[in-house]
């Protein structure tokens, strides 16, 4: 049987399908080293565009680029072949959109460090979960994909009902960033967790494409896959560290 099971992860990029029905040469396959490198090269390019909205305090690509990078997320998605030229647009576009919203929160909260500190901690979880997944300290057994899985689709079931919400006054106060209740926090401290998680299921992704030989374009689906959770995982600590300087104003 195959270690690499059932459950791949709660990012809906990375289903237990996605290495099906691909033929592949032997000079045209995935590899780990490849996967690493376009890693790099997506987050570079990600962190410049940041670097451009937020130096210059322009917020107007905020929406730009949220919208934009959805439609080359689900392109992406439906066209996993086109992966090496969608995913590198999907990072700039994303970077123009958090570098605005990273310049949104250092505003409000000004001299606090609140981005610096979210950036370092997104990388210090990155590199350290994939240090556990590596040596084997953390297992992507099915038991844990199948707990992470069932954790992320009830939190995205909470961020469904609170959109919802937004369109009839305010949606749920547990995500608004200025709340420092303790209900608050400790619900932005399970998010976290929870996408801290997703991304020992997204470095078995990467490991089994590998293992099955996947064509070359899924070392770019891997990446998609990674900055996905970054993403997510970047934005949640930049609200849980905004409710906790809100506490402690």
């Amino acid at each position: 049987m195959n270690r690499h099971l059932s459950f791949r992860s709660g990012n809906p990029a990375l289903s237990k399908n996605t290495f099906k029905n691909f033929e592949t040469t032997s000079t045209e396959r995935m590899t780990l080293e490849g996967t690493v490198n376009k890693t790099i090269l997506s987050l570079m390019i990600l962190l410049s565009t940041a670097y451009y909205t937020y130096s210059n305090g322009d917020i107007s690509y905020v929406m730009i680029g949220f919208i934009v990078g959805l439609i080359l997320a689900i392109t992406t998605i439906f066209k996993k072949e086109w992966a090496p030229y969608t995913v590198p647009l999907y990072a700039a576009f994303e970077g123009l959109a958090l570098g605005g919203i990273s310049h949104i929160y250092m505003e409000q909260f000004p001299y606090s460090g609140i981005v610096q500190q979210a950036i370092f901690l997104t990388f210090g979880i990155f590199g350290s979960l994939l240090f556990a997944y590596k040596t084997k300290i953390i297992k992507a057994s099915e038991n844990f994909k199948l707990g992470v899985f069932a954790a992320t689709s009830g939190i995205f079931i909470v961020y469904l009902i609170s959109f919802i919400m937004s369109f009839f006054g305010s949606g749920l106060s547990i995500m608004n960033p200025m709340n420092s209740s303790l209900m608050s926090i400790g619900f932005s401290v399970f998010v976290v967790i929870i996408a801290s998680l997703n991304l020992v299921l997204d470095f078995d992704f990467i490991e089994e494409g590998v293992e099955q030989g996947a064509p070359k374009f899924m070392e770019w689906y891997g990446v998609f896959g990674l900055l996905v959770t970054l993403i997510w995982l970047y934005l949640e600590i930049l609200r849980l560290l905004a409710k906790l300087q809100s506490r402690r104003n």
